[in-house]
């Protein structure tokens, strides 16, 4: 192994070689093994350091720093000087160690040997440090005391914030113990799971500062999420003998392209605001449903060629581009998968472990609206297909009753790609249709040379108008409320007034689609 590690290593710092995953990780192992950095001081650090008293052939005690110093001693007291060989000098240390609590509460800086070598190179640059992570239950036993060492022998606290974990519990709320037997053999959910999925599985159901109760179906969950990533791999892989040179990108996919980077914008810098308040929770929640939903459900679907079509090269390079920073948002959470498919994607030298994180724009919310107004058409229409009993492939023409016919005009061609539409024909006018769709932006009538049954169509629609009506009643009581209007803040009101003029176009809409199909 260590000779393969050793070639490996080589072909890597040569450059522009190409080698094998495995040779990849074990040349990165071979990097840490041979350089080894000793963090800690003494193996009984963690322990409780060892009692610094030794004693000679008469058992005498001497208390000192070092065994040196304690030899300085014996002599001073007994005028005898330490045989070399030890007859003389027992120099036996006392086996009995400090309370582990207190020896601890040195680790900031007996970590970088901060005491018994002051101001090193390492004790000067890496303290004070940021942030400790640790449980809620030795705050005093631990937190404080290092904060009080470092107050007193650093003149500086040895850290500036402090993350509390939450507790693992079990099911019914018990604190995990051996002697409950209610601690899972993690190594076990290791070999069933995976280790990124048990990662996973525990940091989606860790909010900060709260226990969490332990659940294997979140580990579950992390597998699939996993599967779910290596598929898009596969498919975005699948195109890389289909990439053909063109002057421009297909008009669809310049608009998934431009929608996805204003998303993925957004996310980072949510994410980057989420990790300076330690929500590590939300942030993996976050990334989870930007690949799940918005990458593999929605842009590779916008962005998919048709069956045996070729895929143009800037579209496929912006989807590598995506993908690769989508595995380092997710890499802190889930190492091992992400760094796999970041060498998978494309062949690289450096290792997306030691990536520097590239900077996030501003967000177009205009876009952003524009692509969840698509997403929401879409699925209406989908949903509409199914109720009229069509298959997804069965085209249909789509009449478009909109003031706002601009907005439509951007994503009409990936609207039409999606639902499988012949053609959109914009209106003003209310169409006879088989369905018709109320939306916040559009009526969309959906029409078909199939003879279809509206009965379900109209008992939704008053569904719809009923739900509709009572959902203005309860913002009209709630914009009556003076109270309300007086002290809440000027852009709630707005956005209530918002709701209930939307509330009020699609109760017209509705009344006005029924009307037309009496």
């Amino acid at each position: 192994m260590r000779e393969l590690a050793g070639k490996a290593l080589d072909a890597v710092t040569s450059g522009g070689v190409k080698i094998h995953p495995e040779e990849r990780f074990l040349a990165t192992y071979k990097y840490w093994l041979e350089n080894v950095k000793d963090w800690c001081i003494s193996r009984q650090l963690w322990w409780g350091q060892r009692i610094p008293t030794w004693y000679d052939e008469d058992g005498n005690v001497y208390v000192a720093e070092t065994e040196e110093k304690a030899k300085e001693l014996y002599h001073q007291k007994t005028g005898k000087k330490p045989h070399p060989s030890g007859e003389v000098w027992r120099g036996l240390q006392d086996e009995d160690v400090l309370d582990t609590w207190f020896s601890s509460w040195l680790w900031p800086i007996e970590v970088f040997n901060g005491i018994t070598q002051p101001n090193n190179a390492d004790i000067n640059y890496y303290y004070p440090t940021s942030v400790i992570v640790t449980g809620q239950d030795i705050i005093f036993f631990w937190v404080a005391r290092m904060i009080m060492a470092g107050e007193e022998y650093m003149n500086e606290k040895p850290f500036t914030d402090v993350y509390f974990t939450g507790m693992v519990r079990d099911k019914q709320g018990r604190k995990m113990s051996k002697s409950l037997g209610n601690s899972p053999d993690l190594l076990d959910l290791v070999d069933r799971f995976g280790a990124d999925a048990v990662r996973f599985g525990i940091l989606i159901s860790a909010p900060a500062g709260n226990d969490l109760l332990f659940d294997e179906s979140s580990c579950e969950q992390g597998k699939n999420f996993n599967n779910k990533i290596w598929n898009a791999l596969k498919l975005v892989k699948m195109w890389e003998s289909r990439i053909q040179n063109s002057d421009s990108a297909v008009q669809h996919s310049n608009f998934a392209i431009s929608w996805f980077e204003n998303r993925l914008n957004l996310v980072k810098m949510q994410v980057e605001e989420m990790y300076k308040q330690f929500r590590l929770s939300e942030a993996l929640k976050t990334i989870y449903s930007l690949i799940w939903d918005d990458f593999c459900s929605w842009y590779l679907e916008w962005i998919k060629p048709g069956f045996e079509q070729p895929i143009d090269a800037e579209i496929y390079t912006k989807t590598v581009d995506f993908f690769t920073e989508l595995m380092q948002l997710l890499h802190p959470f889930m190492p091992f998968v992400t760094e796999e498919i970041y060498h998978q994607l494309k062949q690289r030298e450096e290792d997306l472990c030691v990536r520097q994180n590239t900077k996030s724009n501003n967000a177009d919310n205009k876009i952003l609206k524009l692509g969840d107004l698509l997403k929401m058409d879409i699925t209406s229409i989908r949903d509409a297909k199914t109720k009229l009993q069509l298959k997804p492939k069965e085209p249909v023409d789509l009449y478009i009753e909109t003031s706002k016919q601009e907005l439509y005009k951007e994503i009409e061609s990936l609207l039409i790609k999606q639902v499988n539409a012949d053609r959109i024909n914009y209106t003003s006018n209310t169409e006879p249709a088989a369905f018709t769709i109320i939306g916040n932006e559009a009526k969309i009538h959906i029409s078909t040379n199939k003879q279809v049954d509206t009965s379900s169509q109209k008992e939704q629609l008053l569904k719809d108008l009923e739900y509709q009506k009572g959902f203005l009643a309860s913002v009209d009581k709630k914009l009556s409320n003076e109270r309300f209007v007086q002290n809440a803040k000027t852009d709630v009101v707005e956005i209530e007034r918002k709701k209930k003029a939307d509330a009020e176009q699609k109760i017209k809409s509705i009344e006005e689609t029924l009307a037309g199909m009496k």
